[in-house]
């Protein structure tokens, strides 16, 4: 059974940066797509960002394309969140989540291990 634990949430002013994290433990984490997610008051959980067991690709979703950058360091079982140009709208709580699958995918059912989640604050 995979755990995942994330870190690194908090408050921070518009236009800041926060690095989450999200450690792994438990299971074969070379095995898994590891994606991030959101959810913020009164809205659905919202998929960011994934990156694949495969080859490392990754994806983003266009509302933080070209702010976020989802990275994995396999020696430290770990994947990355490194969030910039934070903006109001992304206060949320964020989570990781694993598949059993070893590509991304877009649906979130296919996310069988999940986080507890860190509150992220963007906020003047």
């Amino acid at each position: 059974q995979l755990q995942l634990v994330e870190s690194g949430g908090g408050l921070v002013h518009p236009g800041g940066s926060l690095r989450l994290s999200c450690v792994t433990s438990g299971s074969t984490y070379d095995y898994h797509a590891i994606g991030w997610f959101r959810q913020a008051p009164g809205k659905e959980r919202e998929g960011l960002s994934c990156i694949s067991a495969m080859d490392d690709s990754t994806t983003y979703a266009d509302s933080v394309q070209g702010r976020f950058t989802i990275s994995r360091d396999k020696a430290k079982r770990t994947v990355s969140l490194q969030m910039n140009n934070l903006k109001p709208e992304d206060t949320a709580i964020y989570y990781c989540a694993a598949s059993d699958l070893l590509y991304c995918s877009d649906y979130e059912k296919s996310y069988d291990y999940w986080g507890q989640g860190t509150q992220v604050t963007v906020s003047s």
